[in-house]
């Protein structure tokens, strides 16, 4: 691989990785806008970890920017990480209206990134960025103005005996009010040298204010032995500044050589420290490069302690570590140290963890389920061809290790459904302040997993949903007020396994569909007649509106209509074997429920015959298999129901039914209808019309909806793998796909939920299509 095409691979890491990250920050900046009636106590530990993680996510991706030149970016990031930074340190506060302003500073970021991926650069410096520059920094002015500094004072001296502890001296509230405690000790010569130690001391103020000083004298000898020229005093100062260690520590660079200097923080901002610490960028820091960062240490302290260490290593001694030098030397305390440890065993972690995560092209994932399935149809046709035992039990093998690679390589395109309903959350933020409503996002189930490519394709059915059930499903404030109904609406996006497929659910608590209107639109375009619009069923109105053109709003927005292109929401979801329902109740509400399959690659399937021919129901759909046989049944006599109305009993002292296709049977006390898979689907076989022929029911589930599937025969589990049937075939019903079977030949994949569904139909005495074949 060329340095270009190296260069080029990189690049293309850091746009994934720069995208998935706005996407977190998004995500983030939603969760931290603050919502009414929370708990305060609870909201600020929330919004810490928050802050942090959105600090990081800039961090990141303005040092990766940095690394391939991309200046634009750096610099406009930079102005975002200074807000972040700033609401780390607790100088701004949240407030919608920041949040705001960092969605959009999010969002340019993201045109960036994007403009990036097309042109391979991006252009800044545009007027609306340096708009959005400016309220980025005007954001970042606090409230009550410039930090003043303290006026010069004079400093009051504390004298204390020799006998004295130099630090409890100072009094309590000069330690509570200090932000660092200076502990100096001027070398002999200061004097002699012209530094004056007292001209240093004044020169502090004019960085903050010194809040308490003790001045040591244990070190004078008696009068007669003393050198007027020899420095022997030492002082303790409790220092109250915004200024960093490093800049306090400028103050005595000229003394730093025979001076024993030591700057701490008071013990009131430890906790400040340590929460800063682990609060950093999750960067590849050592300790010492840690505790410089977050201003605890100088770099002349550290290396001092490293040539100690490495001192101690030369002359064969063990050498102390690092952070226990630091602390000996009185460099820092060791609550700080410790903290700093932690955090090197945090980014050791995480170092860990991303080294277990690999990036696969997804083309490279789709040809792998593809070999995988030609493999389950290889091993399938082995099977068959097995002759003796010892190739029997070898063929089992082979079936069995296929069939766990089978599950692992499906897994792999598994992702939770979670990240494509939390993109709604800014999309829910936006629509409803546009509309001028209040409406609140419910998620559920974002743990729910399903197949990548599925997710891609129901994001654009469900932002149609989603935006329909905001303006046209939920009602204003004003309007909700004067129903008894909270002025803030609710909109619920819920995600479920059910019977081997995923049931999505869009919901809201608005005014719910109204019958009335659907009907007499549908009456006015001809799609039914005034006679049958009284006696439709409700589950029948609401499916009108998937006609194409189906609409009964007053007027039309730019964001929805109901029932303006919902024929296009249910093509695309019918267009990858999934099916949508509606349920509404009038002021209540409306239920979206999209029933999607679990992936579009391999399924469990189970095995049938009807007049010759073979089908494939999925396994997690099936219930229970039993025989068709009533003469044969053991036990108490049976009731079945023919589909006149008649009543046939059978048992061990009962005959055969009259009729031979029965509308129902008893299945231990629930009804059970049943569908003919032979009549239905219009196939014929003189073989099967046998009165002696054994027909068996296969009780399917869907939804907590029963139904018996009476077939041939039962032929057993199998390994399916899903072959499209084609836009030739994309009219049928009842009927999901195809898979090659191990002998070669082609068995049509069963779809439950019409079959289902037409069971129920025709059990009721109303009138279903019949399948076609």
């Amino acid at each position: 691989m060329s340095f270009e095409q190296q260069m080029q691979q990189a690049m293309r890491s850091f746009i994934v990785e720069a995208q998935e990250l706005l996407e977190g920050m998004e995500r983030g900046l939603m969760e931290l806008e603050p919502q009414g009636g929370a708990d305060d106590a609870n909201d600020d530990a929330v919004d810490g970890e928050h802050i942090n993680a959105l600090f990081r996510a800039a961090h990141t991706i303005k040092g990766s920017a940095g690394l391939f030149g991309l200046d634009g970016i750096v610099r406009f990031t930079h102005h975002l990480e200074s807000v972040l930074d700033q609401m780390r340190a607790d100088k701004l506060s949240v407030s919608p209206e920041l949040v705001a302003v960092l969605l959009q500073g999010r969002d340019h970021l993201a045109q960036l990134i994007e403009q990036v991926d097309q042109n391979g650069e991006c252009v800044s410096g545009t007027p609306e960025e340096l708009a959005l520059v400016a309220r980025l920094q005007a954001a970042q002015q606090p409230a009550g103005g410039a930090l003043a500094v303290a006026a010069p004072v004079a400093v009051p001296v504390l004298h204390a005996n020799s006998a004295a502890d130099p630090v409890t001296i100072l009094s309590h509230g000069a330690a509570l009010t200090a932000t660092w405690h200076l502990s100096l000790r001027f070398g002999a010569d200061s004097l002699r040298n012209g530094m004056d130690p007292l001209a240093f001391i004044r020169y502090l103020r004019g960085l903050g204010e010194i809040v308490g000083l003790v001045t040591l004298t244990d070190a004078l000898p008696p009068l007669d032995a003393m050198d007027a020229e020899t420095s022997y005093l030492g002082f303790e100062i409790n220092f109250k500044s915004e200024a960093s260690k490093e800049e306090i520590a400028a103050v005595f660079e000229f003394v730093q050589e025979d001076s024993t200097i030591r700057i701490l923080p008071a013990h009131s901002r430890i906790a400040d420290y340590v929460q800063l610490i682990r609060s950093l960028p999750e960067d590849d820091l050592r300790l010492g490069d840690i505790l410089v960062q977050i201003g605890t240490l100088t770099q002349k302290e550290l290396s001092d302690a490293l040539n100690a260490q490495h001192d101690a290593q030369a002359t064969g001694a063990p050498a102390a570590p690092l952070g226990e030098i630091l602390v000996r030397e009185g460099a820092t305390h060791q609550p700080i140290v410790q903290a700093a440890l932690d955090k090197q065993k945090q980014i050791k972690e995480k170092r860990s963890r991303d080294n277990q995560m690999l990036r696969v092209a997804a083309d490279k994932l789709d040809a792998l389920i593809n070999l995988v399935g030609e493999l389950v149809i290889a091993s399938a046709g082995n099977a068959l061809h097995a002759q003796n035992t010892s190739q029997i039990e070898a063929a089992a093998q082979i079936t069995r290790l296929v069939e766990d690679i089978r599950e692992r390589a499906l897994k792999l395109r598994m992702v939770e459904i979670g990240e494509t309903f939390a993109r709604f959350q800014r999309v829910v933020r936006d629509v409803s302040r546009e509309i001028g409503k209040d409406i609140a996002l419910v998620i559920e189930g974002a743990d729910t997993e399903m197949d990548k490519t599925l997710v891609e394709r129901i994001a654009d059915p469900l932002m149609h949903l989603v935006r329909n059930s905001m303006d046209h499903g939920i009602e204003s404030p004003e309007v909700r007020t004067a129903r008894g109904k909270p002025a803030q609406g609710t909109l619920k996006l819920a995600a479920r396994h059910d019977s081997g497929s995923i049931l999505i659910t869009v919901s809201d608590d608005g005014g719910g569909l109204n019958r009335e209107r659907i009907l007499a639109k549908a009456v006015e375009r001809g799609l039914i007649s005034a006679e049958a619009a009284a006696a439709l069923p409700d589950a029948e109105v609401w499916a009108l509106i998937f006609e194409p053109g189906f609409s009964t709003a007053d007027a039309i927005t730019d964001l929805s209509g109901r029932g303006v292109g919902m024929d296009v929401v249910k093509r695309n979801i019918e267009a990858i074997r999934g099916s949508i329902d509606i349920q509404s109740s009038a002021g209540v509400g409306t239920q979206m429920h999209l029933r999607l399959p679990l992936t579009l690659a391999i399924i469990d399937g189970f095995l049938v015959q009807a007049a010759g021919r073979t089908f494939v129901l999925p396994l997690d759909a099936v219930i229970e298999c039993m025989e068709f046989a009533p003469e044969k049944h053991a036990g108490p006599p049976q009731v079945f129901l023919t589909p006149s109305g008649g009543l046939t009993r059978s048992g061990r002292s009962g005959g055969a039914p009259t009729q031979p296709q029965q509308g129902y049977i008893n299945l231990r006390g629930e009804v059970l209808p049943l569908l003919h898979l032979r009549e239905q689907l219009g196939l014929v076989d003189s073989a099967a019309e046998s009165p002696d022929t054994r027909r068996n029911v296969v009780v399917a589930q869907i939804g907590g909806h029963r139904a018996g599937i009476v077939v041939d025969a039962l032929l057993g589990e199998y390994q399916t793998v899903i072959k499209p049937l084609g836009a030739l075939f994309a009219h049928l019903q009842g009927i999901s796909g195809s898979t090659i079977l191990g002998n070669g030949e082609v068995a049509l994949i069963l779809d439950a939920a019409p079959l289902i569904s037409r069971a129920s139909r025709s059990a009721q005495g109303r009138q279903a299509p019949a399948l076609s074949y």
